[in-house]
């Protein structure tokens, strides 16, 4: 079996903990993140084999429905969804970069994946609800014609889902905005 990771999205911090303590205790799987999130809401992230990790989030999703935002399990996620998510992504290159906003956490890791699979891009962050009252954005990187279809993919996973709010591709960023980026 192949690794994976799940999240699950709660509205209360209280209720938060105990669906973390709920998915620990449903499956073999290892708490990544168990933290608050703006605006007071929590989020749980897990990895491990695939079916331990979809036990994990079908256990907290089903004891916690009514306080649950959003949820989803990724099978073989992109090897750059951590180092974006963790802010350690350093770009070698940057011809364009593309900007992608959700109104919740799940949403857009979901759609981040989908974009570094689609084409050759490279996550640079995954900003995931932190002083962003809940939103939350990406930003990647490649040639033009890469970022565009990396994120045309994520902007209708997204709107799919209902979470999308904005996204833009900027060709040849300025040096100028770069040292607000990385």
């Amino acid at each position: 079996m192949a690794k994976a990771i799940g999240m699950v999205e709660i509205t209360t911090v209280s209720t938060g903990f105990a669906a973390a303590d709920e998915m620990a205790k449903a499956a073999d799987v290892e708490i990544l993140q168990a933290e608050v999130t703006c605006p007071g809401k929590f989020v749980i992230l897990v990895t491990g084999e695939l079916s331990a990790v979809k036990a994990s989030v079908d256990r907290a999703e089903s004891r916690y429905a009514d306080k649950v935002i959003d949820t989803f399990v990724l099978g073989n996620p992109h090897e750059s969804i951590f180092p974006a998510i963790y802010g350690t992504a350093e770009p070698a290159d940057v011809n364009a970069i593309g900007i992608l906003e959700t109104y919740d956490v799940a949403a857009l890791i979901v759609a981040a994946d989908l974009a570094a699979k689609t084409a050759i891009v490279e996550l640079i962050e995954l900003r995931l609800a932190k002083g962003m009252c809940g939103k939350s954005y990406m930003i990647l990187t490649g040639s033009v014609s890469a970022v565009q279809a990396a994120i045309d993919k994520a902007k209708g996973e997204t709107g799919d889902r209902g979470m999308f709010l904005d996204s833009t591709v900027i060709a040849r960023p300025s040096d100028k905005l770069k040292k607000y980026i990385f």
